[in-house]
């Protein structure tokens, strides 16, 4: 008996037997094979299909996103140019007032300087009548009937009178 020759018999049992397991496999087997396949392809499709959903909303919240940033922009743009303006503003304020404040203390620098000015010259005054009162009456104590006598004495009077005033200063 030989495998590449087989008997009659053998071939009669071997088609019974896989007519019988083909029957089994065609009533019980296939249809579990073929449910399980159509239950996966079902799957496989529902899975591509949220995959394409997901996809679209992947592509609405990115062009939310990038809605949302340019509005981002354009607002901080927005704040920075106020911000911008805000700090003009304060700087010029500023500006104004301490011209403002440098004017007042100028003009008040002013009116000191021109008080003490005015004091100064009272002094001067002051000082050259008290001077020209001492030396008239030096002048009138002493006998100026020689002329020679007078300038003399009127030269050391004005020498007096300097070293006097340098001793004030």
């Amino acid at each position: 008996m030989s495998l590449f020759t087989p008997d009659a018999g053998l071939l009669f049992w071997m088609v019974i037997i896989f007519g019988l397991l083909f029957f089994i496999l065609a009533k019980w087997g296939f249809p579990l094979i073929t449910s399980m396949v159509d239950k996966r392809s079902a799957a496989i499709d529902k899975s591509l299909k949220d995959a394409k959903e997901v996809e679209e909303r992947l592509g609405k919240m990115t062009a939310e996103h990038e809605r949302m940033l340019a509005e981002a922009r354009k607002e901080q743009s927005v704040m920075l140019k106020e911000a911008s303006d805000t700090r003009k503003a304060i700087i010029e304020e500023a500006r104004t007032e301490a011209r403002a404040e440098a004017d007042k203390i100028i003009s008040e620098a002013r009116v000191r300087i021109e008080a003490e000015k005015e004091s100064a010259l009272r002094d001067i005054r002051r000082e050259v009548a008290l001077l020209s009162v001492g030396v008239a009456e030096k002048i009138l104590r002493q006998d100026l009937s020689d002329p020679e006598k007078g300038e003399d004495y009127l030269a050391a009077l004005v020498d007096e009178a300097a070293r006097e005033q340098k001793t004030l200063n």
